[in-house]
């Protein structure tokens, strides 16, 4: 599979990316940077979903882990998405661009229900559209709710943006001579323990489905641009491609 110019992606987001120079929360001026790069993509006519995690206020796993009820936990971490789609809605429309903020929980004061043809629509008439609450029911991470949404909305690609430029072959925060994966076969990325990019369930959906996924850092030298018009960074995931290390 070579790499293509994508007319509608589909683009998750930690809510770490939120936090900025913070130790937690959300930064107005990383909100804005993030929005600028959306608007980098915008600016080529592409169509734009966004799934947005809830890491940087409140995390599910984390939440049973200190003791409370395992679904209590996940539909608290569904909420902190929303409050992040709601920062993320802002800093977009500031800069330009018109959004549509859906949920999967129903909160009409704040966001329409996520309902599949409406949110198409909306990205067909050039507004991006932010997806929260996962997918509205508890035991599911925002990655497998981005891998669904993806397929649900006809996306070309999933792109996760991560704190690092792609899969490596070890965890490139602790080893430094660690190598970046260019292409990386969906069942490798399922099956070797040194990945984790995402979880199995998303691995898997995406895999049975044919639905390419990009991983690349979002805040380094307009990646999302680069990524959306093919140029080659981070690591490409696909049934269609070879495991193979990258040139650097």
């Amino acid at each position: 599979m070579s790499r293509k110019i994508f007319k509608r992606v589909m683009i998750k987001v930690g809510g770490e990316s939120l936090i900025g120079d913070r130790e937690y929360g959300i930064d107005p001026k990383a909100t804005i940077e993030m929005a600028n790069q959306i608007k980098s993509v915008y600016a080529k006519n592409t169509q734009i979903a966004i799934v947005i995690g809830g890491g940087n206020i409140f995390r599910g796993l984390a939440g049973e882990k200190a003791g409370i009820d395992r679904t209590t936990a996940d539909y608290m971490g569904m909420l902190a998405t929303v409050m992040n789609g709601l920062a993320l809605q802002d800093a977009i429309e500031k800069v330009g661009i018109p959004t549509r903020l859906q949920s999967a929980l129903d909160m009409p004061a704040v966001a329409e229900n996520f309902i599949r043809r409406r949110a198409i629509r909306h990205m067909e008439k050039g507004r991006v559209v932010i997806l929260t609450a996962g997918t509205g029911v508890p035991y599911v991470t925002t990655d497998t709710g981005a891998a669904l949404h993806a397929l649900e909305l006809d996306c070309d690609v999933l792109m996760k943006a991560t704190k690092v430029n792609g899969i490596f072959d070890r965890d490139p925060m602790k080893y430094p001579d660690s190598k970046r994966y260019k292409t990386i076969n969906y069942k490798d990325a399922i099956e070797l323990d040194e990945i984790q990019v995402m979880d199995t369930t998303a691995l898997a959906m995406s895999s049975e489905n044919d639905m390419p996924l990009m991983i690349f850092k979002l805040f380094d030298n307009d990646n999302l641009q680069k990524a959306v018009v093919g140029e080659d960074i981070g690591t490409l995931v696909s049934n269609d491609v070879k495991t193979v290390l990258a040139d650097e």
